[in-house]
């Protein structure tokens, strides 16, 4: 008996042949193409500050020429490493040995990011016009590959030749970190990523920045808090990313961390000083969060409903109030998890209102908030999950905020002197009015969670403030 046909043979090969060229992760099949060199003929010497983490940000923009933006390269499509454009949200790109890779193994914020290899490079086809200030890089290993190097480069000729600008840059993680680039470029120019070392050993490219003189910047109403800044400048708490239980989100009034499984946030975090503040009244319209990926657990308001919990805000709607839209995005259901009624109308309002007395008072403030733990006890009882199982009931509610007076460059304006506020309340209707009685240290919250609070602090300083107990809300 004849078990396979002769003929068969060829077509496995062509079939062989045809599932290589569609596989996008070039781990077994090493895809050849003709490189297109760029002319690298100078180099520009600019202050260079490297962040284990994500580092600091600004708040979102996205004009490319009058405001910055933030390329997240989740807009395009390239999958395979030959020279080519691809048309992206701030424009359109010129890659070479450089694809958009939406692997597992491939580092990124969201489902995409640049995968770079051997001396690739990817590039702006699009000036500036007006210059830029900072230029920001998150970078790390792809897979399990080994290290490798790139360079910032810098075109002032609309592309014709380019510079190397700063310090080479070593990527030896396979977290994603941040690199920052003060320019302070007032020509038109053009960007891009130029891989220096490292042959077939890849790199991933996410998140890229770039802020102009009129980035950011807050219209408070006429407030003077000193301008709006990122919501995440102290750091990713949790590394959050694509993870769908650590899923990371980031809106103009907040950033957070999205657990699927449990319907909440892990944490929300936010900058708030005057310029956040005004006279807007609260909208009370609580939104289904549609930009989470359209598999996820999208919670609607109607699932707390007859609960006995509150749909808690962790970060306030009273936090944002300059314009309506601000107010309203603060109701996102992405942004609420299940809070006992008196948790959320005695203690946890009061330190929302302290913190406000606060910025009254010429001062800013970083904050994070999330939940931990499962099982609450509401205004109907004990509950672990609502929804049939689709909302975790949260165990406690916790707090970390750090306290400066108005100014700029927060990070590097934090002394082992600064002042930080930390709280953990159970989730059940038997908690005192005084938030003052749930006073405990950003350490305590660290070990209670996992997640590492104010990362971009120096550790010398870190380690002082956040094991310090405040006794200055006894005062």
């Amino acid at each position: 008996m004849r078990l396979l046909n002769v003929n068969f043979f060829p077509f496995l090969f062509v079939i062989t042949l045809l599932i290589a060229g569609c596989d996008t992760n070039d781990d077994s099949v090493y895809e050849p193409i003709e490189s297109v060199p760029l002319a690298i003929n100078g180099e520009f010497d600019v202050t260079t500050n490297f962040y284990d983490n994500e580092g600091p940000h600004e708040h979102n923009f996205s004009a490319k020429r009058s405001s910055g933006f933030t390329e997240g390269y989740e807009s395009g499509s390239k999958p395979r490493y030959a020279s080519g454009s691809v048309n992206l949200s701030s424009g359109n790109w010129s890659f070479n040995d450089a694809l958009i890779g939406t692997l597992s193994r491939d580092r990124k914020f969201g489902r995409k990011s640049i995968r770079m290899r051997n001396t690739g490079y990817a590039v702006m086809s699009f000036n500036m016009d007006n210059g830029a200030r900072t230029v920001r890089i998150r970078h790390a290993k792809y897979g399990n590959d080994e290290n490798s190097s790139w360079r910032l480069i810098a075109s002032y000729d609309n592309g014709s030749s380019w510079s190397f600008v700063g310090e080479t840059v070593n990527t030896t993680s396979t977290t994603l970190n941040t690199v920052s680039f003060e320019v302070n470029e007032t020509r038109s120019v053009r960007y891009g990523i130029s891989k220096a070392s490292g042959g077939r050993n890849r790199i991933n490219i996410d998140n890229l920045e770039i802020v102009t003189g009129t980035t950011g910047g807050g219209g408070g109403g006429g407030n003077q808090g000193g301008g709006r800044n990122s919501n995440i400048a102290f750091g990713n708490p949790s590394n959050a990313n694509s993870n769908a239980n650590n899923y990371f989100l980031s809106k103009p009034e907040f950033s957070l961390s999205y657990n699927n499984n449990n319907g909440t946030p892990n944490w929300v975090s936010w900058h708030l000083n005057a310029d956040w503040l005004g006279s807007r009244g609260r909208c009370n319209c609580f939104q289904q969060d549609t930009s989470l990926p359209s598999t996820f657990n999208r919670i609607t308001e109607n699932e707390y409903r007859g609960s006995g919990f509150h749909r808690g805000h962790i970060c306030p709607s009273a936090d944002r109030t300059v314009t309506a839209q601000e107010n309203e995005n603060t109701f996102f259901m992405t942004n609420m998890a299940p809070q006992a009624p008196r948790n959320n109308t005695r203690p946890w309002v009061g330190l929302e209102r302290y913190l406000r007395t606060l910025v009254d008072a010429g001062n800013e403030v970083h904050i994070v908030s999330g939940v931990t733990g499962t099982g609450g006890t509401g205004s109907n009882g004990f509950r672990s999950t609502l929804s049939n199982g689709r909302v975790n009931v949260p165990d406690s509610f916790w707090k970390v905020a750090l306290v400066l007076p108005n100014g700029s460059n927060d990070i590097n304006r934090v002394t082992t002197s600064t002042r930080m506020i930390a709280i953990n309340v159970p989730n059940d209707q038997n908690v005192s009015s005084d938030w003052r009685q749930y006073i405990t240290t950003v350490d305590d919250i660290e070990n209670l969670t996992g997640y590492d609070f104010f990362e971009n602090i120096p550790n010398s300083i870190e380690s002082v403030v956040e094991s310090r107990l405040d006794n200055r809300s006894f005062n």
